[in-house]
């Protein structure tokens, strides 16, 4: 019960994604009972589901080195690599198996596995070891006997060796042929040699060479199989001067890959630095190119090296794929735990770019640092960013965060982000075609975000605002007017009136001596009033 326990813990850590956790239970599970075929089973499932194949190889030889009478790791591990099409991996597992002298099940299986992929050869070599193993029961000499009524042997392999000197399949046929029949010594060596003299010679390589014309195109593949040649004649010079023309005449990725792959195996870094610079200088848009090269002073240790080589990359004018170049230098800045400098990273691809991927990854890097309040900050900035973006993506944005608030744990966060998601309503819109006709309607989900609909009532009032304003500088203007028009026709009655009569001089006279007469009083009123306010 306890086994089961651990095995349902860390199934449900994969569950939530967390890869990591779940590795860690299987270990401690195993730390209880590292005898338990169905933790281990278990454990190398979950790797495989999770696409992590050398992790899930760990586990099998883990497993096989503790426990190598148990058929069912042998049968997954060999299973597992014969899915990834990686045979010869396969055949390695099954001659580790054969080495413990297994039951007759699990010869049966490795015979039935290279006749699957008709290596009747190996078949044969299979059974003869199996014989000698369990070859007291006549049920298995019975087997091979049909199996040899079946396949036979290669009996015109001299046949087609003659026909075809350069069949090399035919030779070594025709080599195992000699060796499994137990031949004199001699004849074999000499069968050898022979086979060795039919070596293709340079004249077939360069001959073809000559025949393509390389300044309209060429075929890498052709230089690098001679690079190859010249390599298996122990010959490295060649091979570089080989690869160096193929450079010089046509410069293709295909052939500096060749070139720096071979250095690399050869341990020549040096050389590949220059083959790296020269490729850059042919191909300086191309990013993989520039992560190769960085990776390489990476592996060698030589940190300020790679991260010259990624500033100098992330500064080209014109890259093929550059997320995938800032990705890397971001991920390699992080490997190296300059957290600020990977921050710094981050601000400065934000401004050239304001994807979504952008600002969850940089979220998500706060979180992975512990910069919880660092991560809500980013997450606010995109929010505000965003804001004029295609509605989706700020769904995604708003989802993010909350899966991230969840993770954190806080109610209070969790609810403020809620509160912040979209409702999803159905409307219709009508659809026409590439003429212009009008095809029908269609119905489509729109999302409604609350900060849009504030938004949308803060303008609403500024707008009434506004009319109110321009509706009182209106009744302004018209008031301004009526008083101009009524200063106007005062003027104009002044003029026409210039010589008035007699009774309305008097009457204007009295009028002004009794307004003189009132402002005198009111001034002495108000010098009076002065007076005893100055007392």
């Amino acid at each position: 019960m306890q086994i089961a326990n651990w095995i349902k813990y860390g199934k449900w850590e994969e569950s939530i994604g967390e890869i990591q956790r779940s590795r860690s239970v299987f270990e401690r599970a195993l730390d209880v009972d590292h005898r338990s075929i169905t933790i281990w089973l278990q454990y190398a499932e979950m790797e495989m589901r999770s696409k992590q194949i050398n992790h899930a190889r760990n586990i099998f030889d883990r497993a096989v080195t503790i426990l190598p009478r148990c058929m069912q790791f042998w049968l997954k591990y060999s299973y597992m690599e014969e899915v990834i099409e990686n045979v010869p991996g396969a055949r390695q597992i099954y001659e580790r198996w054969m080495e413990w002298e297994p039951d007759e099940q699990a010869w049966q299986t490795y015979i039935n596995f290279e006749l699957r992929y008709k290596e009747i050869d190996r078949a044969r070599s299979i059974y003869q070891r199996f014989l000698h193993v369990h070859g007291t029961n006549v049920n298995n000499w019975i087997k091979y006997a049909r199996f040899e009524e079946k396949h036979g042997y290669v009996g015109n392999a001299r046949a087609q060796v003659a026909e075809n000197s350069f069949n090399y399949d035919a030779w070594f046929d025709y080599l195992r042929l000699l060796e499994n029949e137990e031949c004199p010594r001699d004849e074999v060596e000499d069968l050898y040699e022979r086979a060795i003299a039919n070596i293709p010679p340079h004249e077939v390589y360069k001959a073809c060479l000559n025949v393509i014309p390389h300044k309209k195109f060429t075929f890498a593949k052709i230089w690098i199989m001679f690079a190859h040649f010249e390599i298996r004649q122990m010959d490295l010079p060649a091979a570089r001067k080989i690869l160096g023309v193929s450079i010089g005449k046509c410069p293709k990725e295909k052939l500096f890959r060749a070139y720096i792959d071979l250095e690399l195996q050869l341990r020549e870094f040096d050389r590949c630095r220059k083959l790296y610079e020269k490729f850059l200088e042919y191909s300086s848009e191309n990013s993989n190119t520039w992560i190769k090269f960085a990776e390489l002073e990476t592996l060698l240790g030589d940190v300020e090296r790679a991260r010259a080589i990624f500033d100098v990359a992330v500064q080209q004018p014109a890259l093929d794929m550059p997320e995938i170049l800032w990705k890397a230098y971001i991920d390699f800045e992080i490997n190296a735990e300059e957290y600020e400098k990977a921050r710094d990273l981050y601000e400065a691809l934000l401004q050239r770019t304001n994807h979504i991927k952008v600002w969850i990854s940089l979220a998500e890097f706060e979180l992975f640092i512990g910069n919880v309040d660092g991560a809500r900050k980013v997450y606010e900035r995109a929010n505000r960013a965003l804001e004029n973006a295609e509605k989706e993506e700020r769904l995604m944005l708003l989802e993010a965060w909350l899966e991230a608030e969840k993770k954190i744990g806080d109610i209070n966060a969790i609810q403020k982000v809620e509160n912040m998601m979209p409702r999803r309503v159905k409307k219709r819109r009508q659809i026409q075609t590439e003429d212009g006709v009008d095809a029908g309607w269609e119905e489509y989900y729109d999302y409604i975000f609350p900060q849009d609909q504030a938004a949308k009532g803060s303008f609403k009032l500024l707008e009434a605002a506004a009319r109110w304003k321009q509706q009182r500088e209106q009744m302004a203007k018209e008031a301004q007017a009526v008083t101009d028009d009524r200063d106007k026709e005062r003027a104009g009655g002044d003029e026409s009136d210039h010589e008035p009569n007699d009774k309305v001089r008097e009457g204007d006279s009295d009028t002004d001596l009794e307004s003189s007469s009132s402002d005198s009083d009111s001034e002495s009123t108000s010098s009076s009033t002065d007076s005893q306010r100055s007392t």
